[in-house]
């Protein structure tokens, strides 16, 4: 028995030849398209692993599609397509693998999963089981929860604490491997209002962060002082994290050339929306991270 992703699992009752259940076909754990599969029952709505016996064949999705062809050749009209539309956990799923510089094929390979399910997951509304999305998460060093868009109302680090951490000062390499090209950092500055933290999308161009946002805005306050800008991330699962501090003078970036030049090299528009045309640097006179893992790491 071999299927592809989308065939029709069909059981029949062995008395009467009856359908008893059937079910699409979600998920391949084998490459060459032989069971076990993920089945998502119709009626149900469930995804189980099935591992088919004598009473089950499949249907395959080239006999619909090619008589649905036919059938548009007669009447000449030509049958819809199917457009893909991504659920929640595929656009997550591919933007981790996209902003780790993975391939399908790698992603898959560390998975232990075929590419093609990759490929369904990633373009169409599926619903993964449990194992799939643990080996996923694994392979991207992820969590489930994160995969699943859990807890994104909610401030992150609210695991419990590791028995035994390390606390370790991070180098300024490290440090700067951290910030990356590109991300979204916090910058702390002094308002008329009193003290305020704002996050911002940032670039790094030439050692400087470099952030858009409006005249008159608060981050725009930044400019004319010394400002701190601070980037972290947290591993809810692994209850570990790092931190980077970065502290310098902070500019408006005004010489069309060099705004130019920011503008080509960004890496995304500011996610508040538009009207932030204007550029703060800030040129880091001091640079320090920290990081929390656990004690043998």
């Amino acid at each position: 028995m071999r299927a592809q992703l989308g065939d029709q699992l069909v059981v029949e009752s062995p008395a009467t030849g009856a359908t008893r259940r059937d079910g699409e076909i979600v998920g391949l754990h084998h490459s060459d398209g032989t069971p076990p599969y993920d089945v998502r029952w119709s009626d149900t709505d469930e995804v189980t692993l099935v591992f088919p016996g004598p009473d089950a064949h499949v249907h395959h999705i080239e006999h619909q599609r090619a008589a649905g062809e036919q059938a548009g050749a007669v009447s000449g009209t030509t049958p819809p397509r199917r457009v893909p539309n991504p659920g929640d956990v595929g656009r997550r799923i591919a933007a981790e693998r996209e902003r780790q510089g993975l391939t399908r094929a790698e992603t898959a390979r560390r998975a232990g999963m075929a590419p093609d399910y990759l490929t369904y997951l990633e373009e169409r509304p599926a619903d993964p089981s449990v194992a799939a999305l643990i080996k996923l998460a694994d392979a991207l060093g992820t969590s489930v929860a994160a995969l699943r868009g859990g807890g994104i109302d909610l401030p992150p680090g609210q695991g419990r604490a590791l028995l035994h951490p390390r606390l370790r000062d991070l180098g300024p390499d490290e440090c700067r491997a951290r910030l990356s090209t590109h991300g979204v950092g916090r910058v702390a500055v002094s308002t008329p209002d009193g003290p305020a933290v704002i996050p911002v999308n940032y670039e790094v161009v030439d050692d400087a962060i470099a952030f858009r946002t409006a005249p008159g805005s608060a981050p725009a306050a930044a400019v004319g002082s010394e400002v701190a800008f601070e980037v972290d991330h947290v591993d809810e699962a692994m209850s570990q994290g790092w931190s980077v501090l970065v502290v310098g003078p902070a500019r408006v970036v005004t010489e069309p050339d060099e705004v130019r030049r920011l503008a080509d090299r960004a890496h995304t528009t500011p996610w508040a929306g538009s009207g932030r045309e204007m550029w703060v640097s800030i040129r880091p006179t001091r640079i320090t991270g920290r990081r929390i893992s656990p004690a043998g790491q």
